[in-house]
């Protein structure tokens, strides 16, 4: 990894555990073993640093999610695949966190690619369910962007409620509940739904 990279890979984490004010460049420099002439060799400063890592984290987290919802099955399937995919519950959503944090909402720049990204992702879930409605799938009932929407929300709700709980039981239950809202009702919801 060159020294750029290290930088943003440093800034992505700082920014997920202490959000952008507590990401200072001193801490990017101590976790990334850069110096600080290279920080600013690389980048103009704390905040074109900040908007490279968040344009990462919303890629990566893009990228992952197209990959499960791109996948071979059912529509259900890939849904379930998404919803249950190996995650660190308590320590939220990368992205999700940073919606919280009021310094990244300011900067319609910084705001940017979270928008986009989840922008993204509801458009995305409602073409899968959209699908799976096509094929006898998933109920003709379902309006495919506001169950998109209900989704997104159940997943970035279900954070919170782990992280208050400090278990993931509630992200898991919440994870079950709105898969069993999907599930045709003549078709039992399984373990792996």
């Amino acid at each position: 990894m060159d020294t750029a990279d290290r930088l943003i890979e440093s800034t992505r984490e700082l920014l997920w555990e202490r959000g952008y004010v507590g990401t200072s460049p001193k801490a990017i420099l101590q976790r990334s073993g850069a110096g600080q002439g290279s920080m600013y060799h690389h980048f103009s400063g704390k905040a074109d640093l900040a908007l490279a890592a968040v344009r990462r984290s919303a890629e990566q987290m893009r990228t992952t999610a197209d990959a499960l919802l791109s996948a071979p099955g059912t529509a259900l399937e890939r849904i379930t695949a998404y919803l249950r995919r190996d995650r660190d519950v308590l320590r939220g959503c990368p992205i999700g966190r940073l919606t919280m944090d009021p310094d990244i909402i300011a900067s319609p720049e910084l705001r940017a690619p979270l928008e986009e990204l989840f922008s993204w992702l509801r458009q995305r879930l409602a073409d899968v369910i959209a699908e799976g409605q096509s094929h006898g799938e998933l109920g003709g009932h379902l309006d495919p962007l506001a169950t998109a929407a209900a989704i997104a929300a159940t997943l970035q709700g279900g954070y919170v409620l782990a992280r208050a709980a400090d278990s993931p039981e509630p992200f898991e239950h919440a994870v079950t509940g709105v898969l069993a809202l999907l599930t045709p009702a003549n078709r039992p919801a399984t373990e792996g739904d």
